[in-house]
């Protein structure tokens, strides 16, 4: 059978640095330097996320500082102006946090980040309490996998799932994540299924399918005359 896919907990960060909604905007900043991170979730209680606190929720106190702006450009930007004038991460954080559990998979978590314009997003669990959290760079590691490990998964779950009396006789090649699979197949109509199934395996980059069917035309013994 195909391989189960890779989640979340596999690539998640950990530990997560994260403030508490009274934390104030020097303490924020000196956290975001110190653990070289551009955002932090912002908890209560037992670990709860309640929000998230960026740089770019920072910016405007510094885009603020000197200008007038006019009354169109305040009507236009009231919630940056009043991120410009907070002090605490309870008035600078962006709420509701979207977060992830840590069983969605990278293909969910990718979604959701291209979906909403997010760089990163906390993982909770069923009670919202932060576990990690997963960033755009997290969900490519799986692109870092030896190029050996896939060709091993696409052989087992693939190649000997759909093709197993001819498994033998199909070569699968990988080179920097792209898979080239050669060999010929009883039932063409496989073919797709097989190149979908291999685009599925995490660490993939791409697929070439040089596969074709064994009664080919170079195969076929003329027809007498």
């Amino acid at each position: 059978m195909p391989g189960t896919p890779h989640i979340v907990s596999d690539v998640m960060t950990l530990p997560v640095v994260a403030v508490g909604r009274g934390a104030r905007f020097k303490e924020i900043v000196r956290a975001m330097e110190q653990w070289q991170v551009s955002a932090v979730p912002v908890v209560e209680g037992d670990g709860r996320v309640i929000g998230m606190v960026s740089e770019a929720d920072l910016l405007p106190k510094e885009e603020f500082r000197d200008r007038d702006l006019t009354r169109s450009e305040q009507i236009r930007r009231l919630s940056d102006l009043a991120k410009a004038g907070a002090v605490t991460a309870e008035e600078l954080m962006s709420t509701p946090a979207v977060t992830v559990h840590p069983d969605v998979t990278l293909a969910q978590a990718a979604r959701i980040m291209a979906v909403k314009h997010l760089k990163r997003l906390p993982v909770v669990d069923d009670e919202d309490r932060l576990q990690g959290i997963v960033s755009r760079a997290d969900l490519l590691k799986v692109f870092l996998r030896p190029d050996e490990d896939i060709e091993e998964e696409v052989r087992r779950t693939v190649v000997s799932y759909l093709f197993p009396a001819l498994s033998h006789t199909i070569h699968v090649s990988v080179h920097d994540g792209v898979v080239t699979l050669r060999g010929r197949v009883h039932d063409t109509s496989l073919v797709w299924v097989a190149e979908r199934l291999v685009r599925a395996v995490e660490g993939v980059v791409d697929v070439e399918s040089q596969l074709s069917g064994e009664d080919t035309a170079q195969d076929r013994p003329e027809t007498a005359r």
